[in-house]
């Protein structure tokens, strides 16, 4: 699931955002895992090697009703 970091972080700001009942689930990885298959599954993105920019692009395409805000140093 390490690989996974990124989208695993956007599903559960998400369900934070969303008040979705399932958000402590996911935090606790209770049921984070078949959620985070589906998306990357559905946006047919591969984090085998991490995330980055490109990674990002693509889910901001998939999540257009949420800004995702990335800080760096």
């Amino acid at each position: 699931m390490k690989e996974n970091c990124l989208a695993h972080a956007l599903i559960i700001s998400i369900a934070r955002l969303t008040n979705d009942p399932n958000y402590v689930a996911y935090r606790k990885r209770y049921k984070i895992r078949p959620v985070v298959d589906n998306l990357l599954a559905t946006t047919g993105i591969d984090l085998t090697n991490g995330g980055g920019i490109p990674e990002l692009m693509r889910f901001l395409k998939h999540f257009k009703e949420y800004r995702i805000v990335v800080f760096g140093d």
